[in-house]
C-alpha cells in the first residue's frame, strides 16, 4: 500500500557554493554524500542536488516536511546496477516506522541546470 508520493525540483547551480562550504555539506548531508561527491571532479553540484532533491522528496511523500527529521539521516547511495537507493537512520528511520513504511523507491533524473527527484513510499 502506497503511503506516500513525494517530488522536489532543483537547480544544480545553487549547489555549486555548497561544494566549498563545509559547515552545509555537513548540515544537509550525509558523510557517505559528502565522500561521493568530492570524488566526482565534473559535475559535482549535480550530484550534490540529486541528494537534496530526494531528501525533500522523501519527507514530502512522509508528509512531515524536515520536522524532527535532520536531513544527514537521509543519504542516497547507489546499488551495483547504478540505481539510487534510500538509506535512512536515526531521526529520519524513526519517521518511516512511526509511518509504518517499510519499502522506500527513488527515481532522480538530471536535464541540463536541473535535477528532479521523486520517492514513493510503502508498507506492507
Amino acid at each position: 500500500m502506497i503511503v506516500g508520493i513525494g517530488v522536489d525540483i532543483v537547480n544544480n547551480s545553487r549547489f555549486e557554493k555548497w561544494l566549498d562550504n563545509d559547515k552545509m555539506l555537513e548540515r544537509f548531508f550525509h558523510p557517505f554524500e559528502i565522500e561521493y561527491v568530492k570524488t566526482y571532479k565534473a559535475n559535482r553540484a549535480e550530484h550534490l542536488a540529486a541528494r537534496f532533491a530526494a531528501k525533500e522528496a522523501f519527507v514530502k511523500a512522509l508528509g512531515t516536511g524536515f520536522i524532527g527529521i535532520e536531513c544527514r539521516d537521509i543519504c542516497v547511495r547507489n546499488e551495483s546496477s547504478g540505481k539510487p537507493c534510500l538509506v535512512v537512520e536515526n531521526t529520519a528511520l524513526k519517521k518511516m516506522q512511526d509511518k509504518g513504511v517499510s519499502i522506500t523507491h527513488l527515481s532522480i533524473s538530471h536535464e541540463k541546470e536541473y535535477t528532479v527527484a521523486m520517492v514513493i513510499l510503502e508498507k506492507n
